[in-house]
């Protein structure tokens, strides 16, 4: 698995409204580079299927951004905030057995879906991982999709993965990732906390070709991979808006 970047709040999309920055004062100094940790339970009996697995870690983003500890004064702001300030970069690693257990233990929410499991931490600098999350493998593990996914949930927004693209589970679930992340910079506070009391239905697809070109010039939030691992540099995922939740614009579904 593997870690992922895209344009930051400078970039194409807004960030949302962030606590004030205190260093305003202070001497100029470069900002030490964050990157939000997931980490995916892959057991060897039992491992989650890759759809699961990459909308698990998706609805994993938006539970820490949604989180009392990650806005306003809470323990985790500051953190999120220099996070959200730059690259918003992920990165995916896996765990199981004691592993998973220790990764369990550190500060961080662990979210479930049919069957996997994703645990999230509060940013880190990019050289400062805690010790039992920076000996976790980052490559070399692959998903199996047991079986075609359904079709999308009514009302429930789609991330939409582009078709011509090969990507490892670890970077698919980052970029699942990304694209929720810029459709929670695109709601108003109360749009968001209907999400959130819902539990964030989302469903993560893969586009038909046909689609992909009208989906990436419609408008939506598009994630735009800076190429720095496995792909070049281009589009990778595009948000549809629901009907009932996170209402961005809706195309007609591929």
């Amino acid at each position: 698995m593997t870690s992922t970047e895209t344009a930051g709040p400078s970039g194409e999309h807004s960030a949302p409204t962030r606590i004030d920055d205190q260093r305003a004062q202070a001497p100029t100094e470069p900002a030490p580079e964050y990157v939000l940790p997931l980490v995916v339970r892959v057991e060897r009996a039992a491992p989650p299927g890759r759809t699961d697995a990459l909308e698990t870690a998706a609805r994993a983003v938006l539970v820490l951004l949604s989180d009392e500890r990650a806005t306003d004064a809470g323990e985790w702001a500051r953190a999120v905030h220099d996070w959200q300030d730059s690259r918003i970069r992920k990165v995916v690693r896996r765990a199981r057995g004691a592993e998973w257990r220790r990764a369990e233990a550190l500060p961080g929410i662990t979210v479930t879906g049919r069957e996997a499991e994703v645990r999230v931490f509060p940013p880190v600098p990019l050289d400062g991982w805690p010790k039992d999350l920076a000996r976790l493998q980052v490559s070399g593990t692959e998903l199996d999709e047991p079986q075609a996914p359904a079709e999308p949930a009514d009302g429930a927004p789609v991330l939409w993965l582009n078709p011509g693209l090969k990507m490892s589970a670890g970077k698919a679930m980052a970029q699942a990732g990304h694209g929720a992340q810029l459709a929670w910079w695109e709601l108003s506070t109360a749009e968001r906390e209907a999400w959130r009391a819902a539990g964030f239905p989302l469903a993560v697809r893969t586009a038909t070709p046909a689609a992909w070109p009208a989906l990436t010039t419609s408008g939506l939030p598009v994630v735009r991979d800076a190429g720095f691992t496995e792909i070049a540099p281009g589009k990778t995922v595009v948000t549809e808006g629901g009907s009932r939740f996170c209402p961005l614009p809706c195309t007609r579904r591929p």
